[in-house]
């Protein structure tokens, strides 16, 4: 596709566009409403998660910012972003030999710092001394998301295992049969959560003689995808004022700029994986979201 514009490094590719186009469009090319190219509002989106600028400082070669954050809400409230991440995970597990459903997975917590818009949103985490949200995510053995739930930053991890759990659940068709985690889950409470739902919680553990950097069987992976996520500055810090309801678009690069994929293997998809599960739920009942990763 070519435009009248310089294209930015955070565009779209042909092959891209064409892996999340019917994922995203939700009404017929004609529609009469339509007044911007759906590709150049993904490139306006995805160039607003990469940057962390604010909406209203959106380039004057993208799409009106009005226009681009309806759009974002109406694929989120769709599930647009959760079907391609879900169809994306499964292709790249497929092309890797690998079943297309994993049994393992990993599970961490991240703690976003707060900004004044997001107001009583924001709980204060005293070990890592930040006031902000705490996105606890579950990956499977790649790296690739399965599951995000976003509480205050107050939670404790152990007590958050069920959402996450449920969200595998339904994301993988209940074939998640073991979670690695550190040590913050450690507790009866996490074991019977997990145990509930089918799936044995192992926590891996510190050497009792650590020094220096450590690198923690399993566990580094899901390090690896916050390192991913942190390359998007929108993801420093949680700047939207709207938490319920996935305000947060960062879920514009999570089926486009999470690995590097070959071309070829995105060009020969003529559309969803699995079209029944463009409702797919990733989030908490209390404030949902997706992630955004880069590799």
């Amino acid at each position: 596709m070519t435009t009248h514009r310089k294209p930015y490094d955070s565009d779209v590719s042909d092959a891209e566009w064409e892996f999340v186009a019917p994922y995203l469009t939700l009404l017929t090319e004609r529609a009469g409403q339509r007044r911007h190219d759906l590709r150049e509002v993904l490139n306006a989106l995805r160039w607003l998660v990469r940057t962390g600028s604010p909406w209203r400082l959106m380039p004057h070669d993208l799409p009106p910012w009005h226009a681009v954050y309806d759009q974002a809400r109406r694929w989120m409230a769709a599930g647009s972003f959760e079907a391609i991440v879900h169809d994306l995970r499964a292709v790249l597990r497929i092309a890797d030999g690998r079943q297309a459903g994993p049994t393992a997975a990993i599970i961490d917590s991240r703690t976003i710092q707060s900004t004044p818009e997001i107001g009583g949103r924001a709980g204060y985490d005293g070990y890592k001394r930040k006031n902000g949200s705490k996105a606890h995510i579950a990956v499977d053995t790649m790296g690739r998301l399965l599951a995000l739930h976003v509480t205050p930053a107050d939670e404790q991890d152990r007590a958050q295992v069920a959402e996450p759990c449920e969200a595998m659940h339904e994301a993988a068709g209940e074939s998640v049969e073991l979670i690695y985690a550190h040590q913050g889950y450690t507790g009866e409470e996490a074991m019977h959560e997990a145990a509930g739902r089918g799936i044995i919680l192992h926590v891996v553990k510190l050497p009792e003689a650590k020094k220096g950097l450590v690198l923690l069987p399993r566990r580094w992976v899901v390090e690896r995808s916050f390192g991913w996520m942190a390359r998007f500055r929108q993801q420093a810090r949680d700047y939207e004022r709207l938490g319920l309801d996935g305000a947060q678009p960062s879920g514009a690069a999570s089926g486009t700029d999470s690995s590097p994929v070959d071309a070829s293997k995105l060009s020969g998809s003529k559309g969803p994986v699995a079209r029944e599960r463009r409702h797919l739920r990733y989030g908490a009942r209390t404030a949902k979201g997706t992630i955004a990763m880069e590799k």
